[in-house]
């Protein structure tokens, strides 16, 4: 039997929950990032913008999503989009 009810209104509730719980996970893994650490070894890069650990751009100091993004709305100078 199939009960009518609003979906969209719990989905969005819970989307929201969601999100609270991933940004606090996040927040403090960043901050565990920006903390020195015991031995110079373990630093490892982050996004300036973001944060992501993985797929960092040494030369630009950002993940690549975020390279990606900026590349195309053109705010990173001399780079452009490929075509052949």
């Amino acid at each position: 039997m199939l009960l009518a009810r609003d979906s969209g209104l719990a989905k969005s509730e819970e989307r929201e929950a969601n999100s609270e719980k991933e940004k606090m996970a996040k927040t403090s893994s960043i901050a565990k990032a920006n903390k020195k650490p015991k031995f110079p070894v373990r630093q490892h890069n982050r996004c300036h913008i973001c944060g992501r650990p993985r797929a960092f751009l040494r030369k630009f100091g950002i993940c690549r999503l975020c390279f990606r993004g900026l590349a195309l709305r053109g705010e990173i100078p001399g780079v452009m989009k490929s075509s052949w």
